[in-house]
């Protein structure tokens, strides 16, 4: 692995007069330490479908092999084969055989190329296992599959948080299905309940955690990049989300944006021992043991009580249907633009306006009047619009409705919205507060971008179970032939929706 080159100096010294001896001197110089290449071969890695050749690349970082093992597999013992110019390589110090010594590659590891002449060059090996996400592993008893909304199945979970969140082992966990219109999909979401609560993917700790399938969503990002809108609001609390490979009894079932859930805790709606989160619902959405009263006014909502939990007619019921009520009543009145016996007396007006804008920017099918339109009381508090939930039809994403189009109005035609706009002074705070939204276009790109760069690889998985990519899925009013292409007509109707919305504000 060594090459040695000699260069002989003869110096012949002359001096007048005198005789002088012959001096030689003779240097011996090694070549530049170097790592030429380095692979994992399926012959000595049993756990290895295909042998892996790795790529060199120049990085800010310093120089680099990097390379993609495309299983989920254990890479903690691989052993690499390398060829190198030099005397040894080493690992922290310790010596590394070509074909023997094994490291654990889940971690960015630097090897280390020595020469004879004390001569070191460093080089940051650099593995992707299967996409890059972290992996969680759920394994029911029995392997029963998860067909039931109601039904939940026992069993356990394992986390494999890659490099990036906390791995989680064998935790009791019981899990169903949920979702509506997306539980008609062959890609199913999810809710998973933990026994105890847990920290799940570097978000707090809690018990339920949701798997959101983004199937009619291609680029997978916009319940996600909702949510980064919500982040930058005066919304309380928006749900955190993160992105993960799931496997269910041990086969792959793709990519997943896996979340918060909506409901009372102090790490999610913080709404202490007698606070309310309402959502305004449709009769065919409802359970047999739900709580709920009709709008006194529009003809449009039912309220559905999600905590706490109540008896119809009990004081607690009559206090928050009385609430909404009076509310009603005060917005639809002659006197509604009245300070003190308006509605004013009864709202939250920052996070009235905050859900709106982010709801009308992404133009959200089901926030005119539908359904996953959130409500938040605390006795004695003002009424609060949020969190947001569920954006996958957003920016565009139907063919059923005007929603598929970035001009337009949308939620301002919300029938509490619609009487709100009726009053100047809510015109004006929501033309001001689009200004900041507005001003943040680069940002949400910028995120967009980000998160589509995580999931370059785990898209590729996720279309090759399920094959979406290119075809049409329910209500997709565009179909692209790749990843790409989606997501870039989502950040271009998003720039086009955005520049409506402040021509539209203005002539207001």
């Amino acid at each position: 692995m060594k090459n040695i080159f000699n260069i002989s100096l003869l110096i012949f010294i002359v001096s007048c007069g005198s005789e002088n001896d012959e001096i030689v001197l003779n240097q011996s110089f090694s070549d530049p330490p170097s790592l030429n290449s380095f692979s994992f071969l399926s012959s000595i890695n049993p756990n290895l479908e295909r042998n892996v050749t790795l790529n060199f690349e120049n990085r800010l970082n310093g120089q680099t092999f990097t390379g993609v093992i495309d299983a989920n597999i254990n890479i903690s013992e691989l052993i690499p084969t390398f060829s190198f110019t030099g005397s040894h390589v080493s690992v922290n110090g310790m010596l590394q055989r070509s074909g023997i010594s094994t490291n654990n590659f889940n971690n960015i590891i630097t090897y280390t190329v020595s020469n004879d002449d004390g001569i070191k060059k460093n080089y940051i090996i650099d593995i992707t296992k299967f996409t890059g996400l972290p992996i969680i592993n759920i394994t029911t008893d029995n392997s029963e599959p998860i067909i039931s909304k109601e039904v939940y199945l026992k069993g356990s979970v394992d986390l494999d948080g890659w490099r990036y969140f906390e791995d989680l082992e064998n935790l009791s966990m019981k899990i169903r299905g949920r979702g509506n219109s997306t539980w008609m999909h062959p890609k199913k979401p999810f809710q998973m309940k933990l026994s105890d609560k847990s920290s799940f993917l570097g978000m707090p700790s809690d018990k339920k955690w949701l798997f959101l399938a983004e199937y009619s969503d291609k680029t997978m990002l916009r319940n996600t990049i909702a949510f980064e809108l919500g982040h930058i609001s005066n919304l309380e609390w928006t749900p955190a989300s993160q992105f993960a490979e799931v496997f269910i009894n041990s086969e792959y079932n793709g990519t997943y944006n896996i979340t918060q859930k909506v409901e009372e805790s102090d790490n999610r709606v913080a709404l202490g021992d007698d606070g309310y989160l309402l959502e305004l619902d449709q009769w065919h959405r409802l359970d047999f043991d739900d709580i709920y009263f009709e709008s006194t006014i529009t003809d449009k909502f039912i309220i559905n009580i999600k905590e706490p939990s109540i008896t119809e007619n009990s004081d607690q019921y009559n206090y928050i249907k009385n609430l909404i009520s009076d509310f009603e009543k005060a917005l639809f009145s002659d006197e509604f633009k009245d300070q003190k016996i308006g509605y004013k007396k009864y709202i939250d007006i920052e996070s009235f306006i905050d859900w709106y804008l982010i709801s009308e920017i992404t133009k959200n099918v089901d926030s005119q009047w539908y359904s996953s339109i959130y409500l938040n009381v605390i006795p004695g508090e003002k009424i609060k619009m949020g969190p947001l939930w569920d954006f996958d039809l957003s920016f565009g994403n139907t063919d059923y409705a005007d929603t598929r189009y970035y001009f337009g109005w949308w939620v301002k035609y919300n029938p509490w919205y619609d009487r709100l706009f009726q009053d100047p002074s809510f015109l004006q705070m929501v033309k001001n507060r689009f200004n900041y939204f507005n001003n943040n276009k680069d940002y949400i790109i910028q995120k967009i971008d980000m998160h589509a760069d995580k999931l370059i690889l785990a898209q590729e998985k996720n279309d090759e179970k399920w094959g979406t990519i290119g075809r049409y899925v329910w209500p997709n009013p565009v179909v692209y032939d790749s990843y790409d292409e989606e997501v870039e007509h989502l950040k271009n109707w998003y720039l086009e929706r955005m520049k409506w919305l402040d021509e539209a504000f203005k002539e207001l």
